[in-house]
Order: C-alpha cells, then sequence, then structure tokens
C-alpha cells in the first residue's frame, strides 16, 4: 500500500487518540495479536480492518479468509474421498473470489 495511505490511518488513528476516542478500548497498549495470513496484509490496512470489525463491519474480503480457514478444517476433517473432492472445490471457489476481492482492492487503492 502506498505510503500516503498510512500516514492517513496514522494520522486519523493520533486524532482520535486525542478526541479520547480509543481510551479504555479491550487491549489497549497490547500488540495486536497474530493471526493466520496477517503477514500478506499490510499493517495500515490490519489497522483499517481491525477498525471495521470493531465496528461490525468486514469486507468481503476478511469474511472470504475466514471463510477459506473453515474450509480448510472442513476439508481436513472430511470422512472420505467424495466429502474431500467437495471440500476442495469449495476451497478453490472461495480463494479463487478471495483473490478478485484482493485484486479489487489493489487497484481501487492504485487510482
Amino acid at each position: 500500500m502506498s505510503d500516503w495511505i498510512n500516514r492517513i490511518a496514522e494520522r486519523r488513528m493520533l486524532k482520535a487518540g486525542a478526541e479520547g476516542k480509543l481510551s479504555g478500548l479491550e487491549g489497549a497498549g497490547k500488540p495486536l495479536p497474530e493471526r493466520p495470513g496477517d503477514a500478506f496484509v499490510d499493517p495500515g490496512e490490519a489497522i483499517g480492518f481491525r477498525i471495521m470489525a470493531e465496528a461490525g463491519a468486514l469486507p468481503e474480503e476478511i469474511t472470504l479468509k475466514k471463510a477459506v480457514i473453515d474450509a480448510r478444517a472442513r476439508y481436513a476433517a472430511a470422512p472420505n474421498a467424495d466429502a474431500r473432492k467437495a471440500a476442495m472445490a469449495e476451497i478453490a471457489r472461495l480463494e479463487m473470489r478471495l483473490a478478485i476481492a484482493e485484486e479489487a482492492r489493489r487497484r481501487f487503492l492504485k487510482s
């Protein structure tokens, strides 16, 4: 993500902190927890995603990541080859939708 977006996110966080909107939040002063896949998300995006999640508005990209994790768990627990095949098809479908959502966000942020 471009540097100016990180600066905007930083300024908004500083403003919210100065207005007292960030005081008393759960986990204040602690580092963000590590989650699977976070290594591939820019820190500015991670902050934005977290703020949206706390407000109850998850972007499609995050919802799809959770669905992929759930589908992989179903694949691992599949009792037979047919169930594994169906789970693998679902994983492929979800990963394709996730890739499309990620690419759409990257293109949106470039413009």
